[in-house]
């Protein structure tokens, strides 16, 4: 795609960024990055965090971790309180999400108000387990200085509290959020050691051919796919062959550019 073409891709909805009845409600909100994320830490609360900012889990039963469509996810959100998505609920009126949760609200809020936006699968470092630790976060184009910057939308007070991360969540350094396609060759020349990155136990090269897919596909405004079901993977998977590995190589190479043509060909998980 040419630059023009790219923007005018990242402006425009996906399937599930698309809020449908609910666009109204998005186009009243303010485009202003901070204040975005303000009102995200007022409609969402991470799984992990619900117990490290004194609620109570019982609270969530029922709730699905499953990343939604926006729209879905704005039906919930209005189902639980009615009331304007400015008004910040209390901790238990709040809907479960995941860091793409977190990503994908922003970035449809993001596209609704013509920004181009998109949601971005890599590792950051600013967490506790592993030194590069799987995560979701939002990407958009800023105009002025004509640059894409991350968004870490998750991240509020509690969270700075916590982690003592000294960046702004609004502008992520990137050498603080590793995209998956920039871990994957980081990977291979050496730079960064595979066994430094995953999600809980599962670690290594496994685990970052399945963000370097994933992080393609998000290009590709599939913000999830089969590829989340890499907790299902078995052996011979979890190990990568030469033929694996020059596959994977090359989908990196092609990169950002070449994701919306890689996509249909990362439809299906090798261990599907």
């Amino acid at each position: 795609m040419s630059e023009l073409a790219t923007f005018d891709y990242y402006a425009g909805h996906s399937a599930l960024s698309d809020p449908g009845a609910h666009a109204g409600s998005i186009d009243g909100l303010p485009l202003d990055i901070p204040a975005l994320c303000r009102i995200l830490h007022g409609l969402l609360i991470h799984e992990a965090w619900i117990e490290k900012q004194g609620f109570d889990p019982a609270a969530f039963s029922g709730q699905s971790r499953a990343t939604l469509p926006v729209s879905k996810r704005l039906d919930q959100l209005l189902a639980i309180d009615p009331r304007p998505l400015t008004i910040a609920r209390p901790g238990e009126l709040r809907a479960l999400a995941t860091c793409r949760d977190f990503a994908l609200m922003l970035c449809a809020v993001l596209r609704q108000h013509g920004v181009p936006a998109r949601v971005r699968c890599g590792f950051a470092t600013y967490f506790s387990g592993h030194p590069y630790h799987d995560h979701w976060v939002c990407e958009y184009w800023a105009q002025g200085e004509q640059r894409w910057v991350l968004v870490d939308a998750e991240l509020d007070e509690p969270h700075r509290n916590h982690l003592k991360f000294d960046f702004e969540p609004t502008d992520v350094p990137r050498t603080a959020f590793i995209t998956g396609i920039e871990a994957w060759q980081r990977c291979r020349s050496g730079a960064m050691d595979p066994e430094q990155l995953g999600h809980g136990t599962t670690t290594g090269l496994f685990f970052a051919r399945v963000n370097l897919a994933r992080d393609l596909l998000a290009l590709a405004k599939r913000e999830t796919s089969r590829w989340d079901t890499w907790r299902a993977a078995r052996e011979p998977h979890l190990a990568l062959d030469a033929s694996a590995l020059s596959l994977c190589d090359g989908l990196a190479q092609r990169g950002e550019e070449g994701a919306v043509g890689i996509a249909p060909s990362l439809s299906v998980p090798p261990w599907q």
